[in-house]
């Protein structure tokens, strides 16, 4: 079999051998930076002994790939998966069952966030290349090299799913990772909600409650429409420029137009929209001043600063990364009060949850 299918029997092939298989090898390539939608540009595929590319721009309909994709018998194994399920959901369905070798390799004590070719050197000691990581995947023809550089994403990663799995069965921890992955199996987790959007945005916290409708409904608007345009959500409406429309609420065209930096093409096609945001936040009138630096609360400072040496000792014994069992921002949200936070559900609970709840 060729190294790359470009052509619907060349696929058929691929997906019949693949069918066979209990575990297999799985990436993407893909380009996202013009449009809201990422751009399925190659897919990698490997069992054992064997690995190979289908070219989606070549051979569109995946399927015949969809089946075995979605096939609940048929392991699929991917490095940092999220964004590869993401890709592949309106292509070829939801891609099951996961095992990722970012979240095994972080319950087995590797760095939370390890990328796949430190995985490789440090587990199979391998070195990868790294020369075609800027490659722009939907340019034709793809060369020999650019197609080894692509397989070699998956080469190992049926290995890496071996050596993992032996490691965490050591450690006991395969009903910990059991739980993880299942996480990758719900559909509504994989791309964003345009009344989730707002979630994303930084340096936005500590709003008054006006402000804070005014943030939410600007960034559904914005995400709605780069879904409806297919265009990245920058493109529709930078963060600087969101955050300058939440804290200086500008209620009519003039004013909208005399943000700083605010394009005149937003202002006379997105005004009316943009200020009807404005009018349902009904942020209070006069608005009160843009939040300033909060001063730091000595007593919430000196309880992060317990429950942290608390997470740090438990994720020392466990031979863990912290922010594998707790991160900051969830240490924060303990601290006020919230208890509908991860480190509180499943097996985080009996490893340092209830640590901390005691603390508290």
């Amino acid at each position: 079999m060729h190294s790359i299918a470009t052509t619907a029997a060349a696929a058929d092939e691929m997906a019949a051998r693949l069918a066979s298989q209990s575990a297999i090898g799985l990436d993407t390539e893909f380009l996202r930076e013009r449009t809201y939608r990422a751009q399925l540009c190659l897919l990698q595929v490997s069992a054992p002994g064997w690995a190979a590319c289908l070219d989606p721009i070549a051979v569109p309909d995946l399927s015949a790939l969809a089946q075995v994709l979605g096939d609940a018998s048929v392991s699929k194994v991917l490095h940092a998966s999220r964004q590869d399920l993401e890709v592949l959901l309106p292509i070829a369905g939801m891609v099951r069952p996961v095992f990722d070798t970012q979240i095994a390799a972080a319950l087995a004590g590797e760095a939370a966030q390890i990328g796949y070719g430190e995985l490789v050197r440090r587990l199979l000691g391998h070195e990868l290349p790294k020369a075609h990581t800027r490659t722009d995947w939907s340019r034709r023809p793809l060369s020999p090299e650019q197609i080894e550089y692509a397989l070699d994403d998956v080469r190992y990663l049926l290995p890496l799913k071996d050596a993992l799995t032996e490691r965490l069965e050591r450690l006991g921890r395969l009903d910990w990772l059991a739980e993880e992955l299942a996480a990758l199996d719900d559909a509504s987790s994989l791309g964003v909600r345009p009344e989730d959007a707002w979630r994303r945005l930084k340096g936005l916290a500590g709003l008054d409650p006006g402000r804070e409708r005014l943030l939410r409904l600007l960034a559904a608007w914005r995400e709605r429409r780069a879904m409806e345009r297919d265009r990245p959500r920058g493109w529709i409406l930078e963060d600087a420029l969101l955050r300058e429309i939440v804290l200086r609420v500008p209620r009519t065209p003039q004013a909208l137009a005399a943000v700083p930096d605010m394009p005149p093409g937003l202002v006379t096609h997105c005004a009316a929209q943009l200020l009807e945001c404005v009018r349902e936040a009904a942020v209070a009138d006069p608005p009160p001043p843009p939040p300033g630096r909060a001063r730091p609360d000595p007593l919430k400072g000196a309880l992060l600063k317990k429950l942290g040496a608390l997470n740090q000792a438990a994720a020392s014994e466990l031979g863990l990364s912290p922010e594998v069992l707790v991160t900051r921002r969830e240490l924060e949200q303990l601290a006020d009060g919230r208890r509908d936070v991860p480190v509180l559900c499943g097996w985080r609970r009996g490893v340092i949850g209830e640590r901390l709840l005691a603390a508290l």
